[in-house]
C-alpha cells in the first residue's frame, strides 16, 4: 500500500470509529497532564518488556538500542497529544507494524505494550485532572479511540507485510522448485548428448552404425530437452484467448499427428461427423490435448490404451481421455493440477497446470476421475459454437 492508501484507509477507520476534531482537541489539552509523565512512563515501559524473553530477544543491541528506542517512544507519544493527525503522522504509524515484522516481534507484544501504556496514561490523567469529571471521562475516551486507531494500523502494516515476505518466500520457494526441476529434466538429455558428442569426436574410425546411433541418441535427447523448453514456455507465455468456432476431429487429428506416439501404446479417437463445432482457442486447445495425451502415455510406462471420445451434452462439447495406465490416489487427484505438483520421479509439475490454466481462459471445465491400478479419464468441457 502507498502513502495515500494508507491515510485513506486510516480516515476510513476514523469514520467508522466516529473520530471527530472534538476528540483531537481533547486529546491535544490533556498533552499538558500527561507530558510529565511520560519519563516513568517510558521506563516502565521497557522494564516490562526486559521481564520477557522472547520480547527482549529482538533487541540486539543491548542497553545502547533501549536508550534510543525510548527516544522513540517517547516521540511517539508526543505525536500522539500533538492533535494533528495527518499522512505523515500515520505513515510512521504503519513503519512501525513493519518494523515489528522485519525484527521478528509478534503482535501479541505490541498488544500488551499498549494496553501498559494506555493503563498508565489512563491513570495520570485521573489523578491529575482538575476538571468535571465527565470531562475526563470524554478525554479518556477520546484518547482510547486514538490508541485504538494506532493498533489498527499498526495491525495492518504488520499483516500487509508479513504477508507480502510470505509471498516472497513462496516465489523464491518457487523458483528453487522449479530450477531444480529444470535442471533434474535438462541434466539427463545433456549428459546422453554429451557422452555421444565425446564419442563421435574421440572414437577411431567408428562404424557408420555406431555413428549412426549416437546421432539418433543426439537427436532424441535434444527432443527431450526441447519439450521441457516449450512447456516452460507454454506456462508462461499464455496470451489471452481467441475464442473461435473449431473442429474437435480436426484438433485432435492434428495433435495426434504431430506427436506420433510408440505401438505399444494404442489410441482411438470416437467422434461423431455430427458433433458441433467448440468455442475456443484453437492453438491452445492443442496444447491442453497434447498435454492430456502425453499425461496418459506417461501413466501407461510399458504399454497400454487411449480411448478419446467427443461427444455433445446440453450445449457443451465434451471430449473424454480415457487410459488404463496406474491411476491417481485418492489423496492427491485434487492436487494434481497444482503447478509444480508432480507425481512423476521426472516432472517439474507444470503439464496440468498449464491445462487448468487454458481451460479457465477458455471458458472451459476439467473433470477427472481415476482409480489405483485401474486408469484415469480426464473429461474436458467446452462451450458449443452457435455457429
Amino acid at each position: 500500500m502507498g502513502p495515500n492508501d494508507i491515510y485513506f484507509r486510516y480516515q476510513e477507520l476514523q469514520r467508522y470509529l466516529g473520530w471527530s476534531e472534538e476528540d483531537a482537541r481533547r486529546v491535544q489539552l490533556a498533552a499538558k497532564i500527561a507530558e510529565p509523565h511520560f519519563g516513568p512512563l517510558i521506563e516502565d515501559f521497557y522494564a516490562e518488556i526486559q521481564q520477557h524473553p522472547d520480547a527482549l530477544k529482538v533487541i540486539k543491541g543491548g542497553i545502547e538500542q533501549i536508550e534510543r528506542l525510548k527516544q522513540t517512544l517517547s516521540g511517539w507519544l508526543r505525536s500522539l497529544f500533538a492533535g494533528h493527525y495527518d499522512q505523515e503522522y500515520v505513515n510512521r504509524r504503519w513503519q512501525i507494524g513493519r518494523r515489528h515484522v522485519e525484527i521478528g516481534l509478534g503482535q501479541a507484544y505490541p498488544d500488551a505494550a499498549l494496553a501498559r501504556l494506555r493503563k498508565g496514561l489512563t491513570r495520570v490523567l485521573s489523578q491529575d485532572w482538575e476538571s468535571e469529571a465527565a470531562e475526563l471521562i470524554e478525554t479518556v475516551s477520546s484518547l482510547n479511540m486514538l490508541l485504538d486507531l494506532d493498533l489498527a494500523i499498526i495491525h495492518e502494516a504488520y499483516e500487509d507485510e508479513y504477508m507480502s515476505q510470505i509471498q516472497r518466500s513462496e516465489r523464491l520457494a518457487a523458483i528453487g522448485q522449479v530450477a531444480g526441476g529444470i535442471a533434474h529434466e535438462l541434466r539427463n538429455p545433456l549428459n546422453a548428448v554429451k557422452t555421444s558428442a565425446y564419442y563421435l569426436s574421440h572414437a577411431r574410425n567408428p562404424t557408420p552404425e555406431k555413428t549412426k546411433e549416437h546421432l539418433q541418441r543426439i537427436d532424441r535427447q535434444v527432443t527431450l530437452a526441447d519439450g521441457v523448453i516449450t512447456t516452460l514456455s507454454d506456462f508462461a507465455k499464455l496470451p489471452t484467448p481467441n475464442l473461435q468456432p473449431f473442429s474437435i476431429t480436426e484438433c485432435i487429428n492434428e495433435v495426434l499427428q504431430s506427436h506420433p506416439v510408440s505401438e505399444a501404446f494404442q489410441v482411438s479417437f470416437d467422434c461423431p461427423a455430427a458433433l458441433p463445432r467448440a468455442q475456443g482457442d484453437l492453438k491452445q486447445m492443442q496444447i491442453v490435448f497434447d498435454n492430456l495425451i502425453r499425461n496418459a502415455r506417461d501413466a501407461m510406462p510399458e504399454k497400454g490404451r487411449l480411448n478419446i471420445t467427443a461427444t455433445q451434452a446440453d450445449h457443451k462439447v465434451e471430449i473424454a481421455f480415457a487410459d488404463n495406465g496406474t491411476g491417481i490416489s485418492p489423496e492427491i487427484l485434487n492436487r494434481i493440477t497444482e503447478p509444480l505438483f508432480s507425481t512423476k520421479a521426472r516432472g517439474i509439475g507444470l503439464g496440468l497446470a498449464i491445462v487448468q490454466s487454458i481451460l479457465d481462459k477458455n471458458n472451459a471445465t476439467l473433470d477427472v476421475k481415476s482409480e489405483l491400478n485401474q486408469g484415469s479419464t480426464f473429461t474436458v468441457q467446452l462451450e458449443q459454437s452457435e455457429s
